[in-house]
C-alpha cells in the first residue's frame, strides 16, 4: 500500500516502475472531479492499471466545514468523513478485496485526503499510533517541491509561506483520537458507517500477512 500525490505527473519510467516492478494492481484517486477534469486521466491508468475515482470533498463547497472554532484543518480533515462516508467506506473496501493486488491512495498531494483515509487503514491494521502519525508527517518533505511544480506550471507565484500547508502531527492524533473516543478506532467508525466486518479482517489479512 502506497500513497502519493497525484499520478498526472507520472513519467513514463515512474509508470514502468510501478507496475512492472511493483505489480501495481489498483489506484484509489481521492481528487475532485474538478481537479481530476482540470489534470485529466493519469498515465497509470492509462498504462491500463484499475483506477477508481472516490471524491471526498463535499459537492456543495469547496472544502467541508463543521461550522465551529476547531481547528481548521482538523475541520477539513472531520468534513471529509461527515461529507463522504460512503467513499471512504468503498476506499476501504476496495484495498481489502481478495483481488486488489499492491495499490496506490492518492489526491493531489498526497497528504490530507490521502492521509486521512490511509492513517485510518494503519489504524485498523494495528499500526502503532505514533508511527501512523510519522507516516503522515513525512509529506512535509515534498511541500516545496509540490507547490514549485504546481506554480511553475501554473504561472502563479510560490506562496510566501508554505506553513499552512504542512502537515502537523496533532491534527492527525486529534482524528485518530476522537474516532477513539467516539467509536472505538477507525474500525468502529467504517463498522458503523456500513463496512462488513469480514472486509475488515482481509484487510488485516492483506496487510499484516
Amino acid at each position: 500500500l502506497l500513497r502519493s500525490a497525484s499520478l498526472h505527473w507520472a513519467t513514463p519510467a515512474d509508470v514502468s516502475r510501478l507496475v512492472e516492478d511493483f505489480g501495481l494492481r489498483l489506484v484509489l484517486d481521492l481528487r475532485s472531479p474538478r481537479e481530476i477534469d482540470r489534470d485529466g486521466p493519469t498515465p497509470v491508468a492509462a498504462a491500463g492499471v484499475e483506477t477508481v475515482a472516490l471524491n471526498l470533498i463535499g459537492a456543495s463547497r469547496e472544502l467541508p466545514e463543521t461550522g465551529d472554532d476547531t481547528d481548521p484543518l482538523l475541520r477539513n480533515y472531520l468534513g471529509y468523513l461527515d461529507d463522504q462516508p460512503a467513499n471512504v467506506v468503498e476506499a476501504v473496501r476496495r484495498l481489502a478485496a481478495p483481488a486488489a493486488g499492491p495499490a496506490i491512495v492518492h489526491c493531489a498531494a498526497g497528504k490530507d485526503r490521502t492521509g486521512v483515509v490511509v492513517a485510518m487503514v494503519l489504524d485498523v491494521v494495528g499500526v502503532e499510533r505514533d508511527a501512523i502519525v510519522e507516516d503522515y508527517v513525512l509529506s512535509s518533505l515534498q511541500i516545496e517541491a509540490l507547490f514549485r511544480r504546481w506554480t511553475a506550471a501554473s504561472g502563479e507565484p510560490m506562496p510566501e509561506d508554505l506553513t499552512p500547508h504542512h502537515p502537523r502531527a496533532e491534527v492527525m492524533h486529534a482524528v485518530l483520537d476522537r474516532l477513539d473516543a467516539e467509536l472505538g478506532g477507525a474500525a468502529g467508525w467504517l463498522r458503523e458507517s456500513g463496512l462488513h466486518a469480514s472486509d475488515l479482517d482481509r484487510l488485516r489479512a492483506r496487510l499484516t500477512a
